[in-house]
């Protein structure tokens, strides 16, 4: 079972900056999940939210500023204790530090409430400059954005993210679309899910896995991914369970 970063290691550091990123990769990690929108001009920025209210000092929507623009703000805000200045890192930045790494990266189409032109075809093509074809995969709550990805990169796993409430019959549904992973939240998880997916073969990753209950029952159930606020807790929990089985 994979350790995912979500957002980085967000659990102790601002989400989705290069500061959580690093972090989660020194905490052990296997993989980093990110969330990928567009400015202004078209440049594919990594932040959660369409707008920047939450996490930095600015306001307003992502899309409403330039990246030289949105470079200005403090995405450290919430965690003043921590660390001074950070700020929204570009997707092109990140990629050219992913490729130094060992880590793979679930990349997540940000395009639910508000469709960003061609950011599919824009996001792989940074993937591709930094020779990342086979250390990435894409997830979005847009089962459109994922056709699009699997349209312009075929060879690329995609996951269907789902919210709480999840999806009955998911391993068939993605199995249907070309869909290689299953993204619930934990709480739509149930064994009959489990089970569909493992009949079609379809990869679970679910979040966000943040107690021990969680993740004894992520192994249980076999799933393929825990997607954690906390990469360090869940490497150790791991490691405890390496030496148990010893």
């Amino acid at each position: 079972m994979k350790v995912i970063a979500h957002r980085g290691y967000s659990g102790k550091y601002p989400e989705n900056t290069m500061l959580a990123f690093q972090k989660a990769e020194e905490a052990g990690t296997d993989e980093i999940e990110l969330d990928v929108q567009l400015t202004k001009e078209g440049t594919v920025v990594v932040i959660h939210d369409e707008k920047i209210d939450r996490t930095t000092d600015g306001t307003g929507f992502v899309k409403d500023y330039t990246y030289e623009e949105l470079k200005k703000f403090n995405a450290a805000v919430l965690f003043p204790e921590v660390t001074g200045f950070q700020h929204i890192p570009s997707f092109e930045e990140y990629c050219a530090w992913a490729a130094t790494t060992e880590l793979t990266t679930n990349i997540e189409i940000k395009t639910g409430r508000y469709y960003y032109e061609d950011i599919e075809k824009k996001t792989i093509e940074i993937v591709r400059k930094y020779g990342l074809e086979k250390k990435v995969m894409f997830s979005s709550f847009n089962h459109l954005s994922l056709l699009k990805v699997k349209e312009l990169m075929p060879e690329v796993e995609c996951g269907a993210l789902l919210s709480e409430i999840g999806l009955g019959n998911a391993g068939y549904y993605c199995h249907s679309y070309g869909f290689e992973c299953y993204h619930p939240g934990f709480d739509g998880v149930t064994d009959e899910i489990v089970a569909g997916c493992k009949k079609y073969g379809i990869k679970m990753n679910v979040w966000t896995i943040n107690t021990m209950d969680q993740l004894e029952k992520l192994e249980e159930w076999g799933c393929d991914g825990a997607i954690t606020n906390y990469p360090q807790v869940c490497r150790a929990w791991k490691e405890y369970k390496k030496e148990v089985k010893r």
